[in-house]
């Protein structure tokens, strides 16, 4: 009922083993087989029934970190809205204690006949060798080393449930970055300790609002070789009158991973800094983050609303989003859509309708949309499907499945251009002051192929290539210049965020700004390591922004 549940033979095998070192743990703690047995047996069934629940109910795997979030936060408010899971919560705990009173009771005793001493040392013993078994077959380097050699997505989307609810442990170890002392963060950082004034002072109800879109899946197709055809040319990457700062933008996550450029678009902080670990954002790190962009709008008096394509509890993301600092969430269910299957314009018609609902006079807000039009794959339908002119090939000399994956992507980008069309009028075409920010997470896959195809970048970009995007900022309201540059990495977009809406900065924002002028748009790859390493002495031992 669950080692036998895992998909492939060496997962069973590997929870076998470590049902296998937990029976022969408790078998010397308790020195009682029956007790061992039902124990062991138990705790594994328990977790394969939660993993099955919340696979179910939440549309999200089970995870270490849940023990902490559901324990701490939303527990009883999420076992509310299933009143027979909360009976079924309760007869366990009346069933459970009087179960294993009894097998207790009634199991028969080992090592009744060594002295007191001798029992207690070979219990001890016994214990700490079964537990080292255990410990050896969680290492990712041990004997189940090709248990851990999966990407993230599969590991968070796959049926392999209590594989990956062990394997996680070692995956979700966190590592802060290397750091300077403190002299030298003073040193570097201390004139940014008291933050910065907006250059134009003004009232809070004065501010503008802000809607910020996470457009999944997107490029800009006119940087490929072959994509040479005006289909290829999008009015959303192009600049306008409107725009105050484009480019293309360094993500830190290749063909999925969306979590992880939300997490950083958020907190301006990337992921990989934290070690692997971090690419389970918004299960280890969101509830250690102490300074974000929607934290500083609420400081500054702004409501922030999350507009979420799938469940809400959908890789964590209700949870996360709390923790970022968003007051409201809303996800596919309470918004009356179909999630995965949203079209950009519905996301942004569902957005203004909430935005229309909460948006109260002398109050900005700020919202964040999440879109899923341009999920993979790209190659599930045949080209003969998609409407014209993207139904035949249009970029010629692409083989057949590379030409399937462009076609299908260029059909849905101009679907989304279209839908962001509307969502500028709606937002900028009015006197109440906005600011639009639209962004790519990462790159699709293209089923593998899209890293082998030609493209073209700036010089000096080119060992970015799998890791660029492209980000937009628009206002309807004359502001202060933003900087250009090469390439912007996606963790200092919000404090280019703050500056097109000319905000006040704290010190976190005040440090972000001047580690990106410093380092022209970059972060992790930024000219000066050193730098870099007094940067995050600062926000990590200073400020404690994560902790």
């Amino acid at each position: 009922m669950t080692a036998l549940r895992e998909p492939a033979l060496l997962q069973q095998a590997f929870v076998i083993a470590l049902m296998v070192c937990a029976f022969g743990m408790l078998l010397f703690a308790f020195a009682r087989p029956a007790t061992a047995l039902v124990v062991s047996g138990g705790l594994f069934l328990g977790l394969n029934f939660l993993s099955v629940m919340k696979l179910r109910y939440l549309d999200s795997p089970l995870m270490p970190s849940d023990f902490v979030y559901y324990a701490r936060s939303s527990l009883v408010e999420t076992l509310g809205h299933y009143p027979h899971l909360w009976m079924l919560s309760l007869a366990v705990g009346v069933v459970t204690p009087l179960s294993l009173w009894a097998v207790w009771r009634w199991d028969r005793r080992l090592l009744a006949h060594l002295s007191r001493s001798r029992a207690v040392f070979t219990r001890v013993g016994g214990v700490v060798l079964w537990a080292l078994a255990f410990w050896v077959c969680l290492l990712p380097t041990g004997p189940f080393a090709e248990v851990h050699a999966r990407n993230t997505w599969e590991k968070l989307s796959d049926d392999a449930q209590i594989t990956n609810f062990f394997v996680n442990f070692s995956d979700s170890d966190i590592q802060l970055p290397d750091r300077s002392d403190e002299a030298v963060a003073e040193q570097e950082w201390g004139a940014t300790a008291a933050g910065e004034p907006a250059a134009m002072p003004r009232p809070p109800d004065t501010y503008p609002d802000i809607v910020q879109v996470l457009e999944e899946s997107t490029f800009n197709p006119a940087n490929f070789t072959q994509c040479n055809i005006p289909e290829c040319r999008v009015g959303m990457f192009k600049s306008d009158a409107r725009t105050r700062a484009t480019g293309p933008m360094r993500v830190h996550t290749f063909g999925g991973g969306t979590w992880v450029s939300e997490f950083a678009t958020l907190t301006g902080m990337p992921q990989d800094i934290f070690g692997p670990g971090g690419m389970y954002a918004p299960y280890v790190l969101a509830p250690h983050v102490q300074d974000s962009l929607p934290r500083q709008l609420q400081r500054l008096g702004y409501l922030t609303v999350a507009i979420y394509p799938t469940n809400g509890s959908f890789l964590n993301g209700r949870n996360a989003y709390t923790a970022y600092g968003f007051d409201q969430f809303y996800d596919a269910g309470q918004l009356g859509l179909e999630e995965w299957e949203e079209t950009d314009a519905q996301m942004f018609a569902a957005a203004k309708r909430v935005y229309d609902k909460v948006k109260k006079p002398g109050q900005p807000v700020f919202v964040m949309i999440l879109t899923l039009a341009q999920h993979g794959p790209h190659d599930t339908d045949p080209i003969s499907k998609l409407p014209a002119p993207f139904n035949k090939g249009l970029l010629k000399g692409l083989p057949t499945r590379e030409s399937v994956n462009f076609n299908t992507y260029l059909s849905n980008l101009h679907n989304s251009d279209v839908a962001l069309r509307g969502l500028e009028h709606d937002f900028l075409d009015r006197e109440q002051p906005t600011v639009i920010v639209h962004f790519g997470d990462h790159q699709p896959s293209f089923s593998g192929l899209i890293r082998e195809m030609p493209r073209t970048w700036p010089a000096g970009l080119e060992s970015y290539k799998d890791y660029l995007t492209y980000y937009m900022i628009k206002s309807n309201f004359q502001g202060a210049t933003l900087p250009r540059y090469p390439v912007l990495d996606i963790a200092l977009l919000p404090s280019m965020v703050l500056q097109a809406a000319d905000l006040p900065t704290d010190p976190y924002f005040s440090a972000a700004i001047a580690l990106r002028t410093r380092c022209n748009g970059l972060y992790t790859d930024c000219a000066q390591p050193e730098l870099v390493k007094s940067y995050h002495a600062w926000i990590f031992d200073r400020l404690h922004v994560y902790q």
